[in-house]
């Protein structure tokens, strides 16, 4: 697989209008996109830092997987997203052959209407990871 970038790094926060002051007024970014993924059960904020974005995930839903995530007494970084150049299924084809857990058997669409896929953190040394595809 070839990754060209980190795409975004995604936070998990209970309350993204009570999240974003820190990240606008404290660090000085700007958040440019809100959108609800309601397959995901979640609304995600956007902001940029230099080239890399952040995205701030706020559960939807009791059963959202941030919300159970969240209901563990994780905070902060949930997931680290690499924009992947020679596409999502491929990557995921790759990691299959070489015994990496996938949560995702092929692309779907995510935020900002990525093709998206998840490989497990059991696989990943603990990494939560999200291959990524404009």
């Amino acid at each position: 697989m070839k990754i060209s970038h980190i795409e975004h790094l995604g936070i998990a926060v209970q309350n993204i209008e009570e999240a974003l002051p820190y990240f606008e007024n404290v660090l000085g970014l700007k958040c440019y996109n809100i959108e609800e993924v309601a397959d995901q059960k979640v609304k995600t904020a956007f902001l940029k830092c230099g080239e890399v974005k952040l995205e701030l995930l706020e559960p939807t839903s009791p059963d959202s997987t941030i919300q159970k995530w969240l209901d563990k007494g994780n905070h902060g970084v949930h997931h680290v997203a690499f924009c992947i150049e020679d596409g999502v299924g491929n990557a995921l084809a790759e990691c299959d052959e070489k015994g990496i857990r996938l949560i995702d058997k092929a692309p779907r669409k995510g935020a900002e209407n990525l093709n998206i896929a998840f490989l497990h953190p059991k696989s990943t040394i603990g990494i939560l990871t999200e291959l990524c595809e404009h």
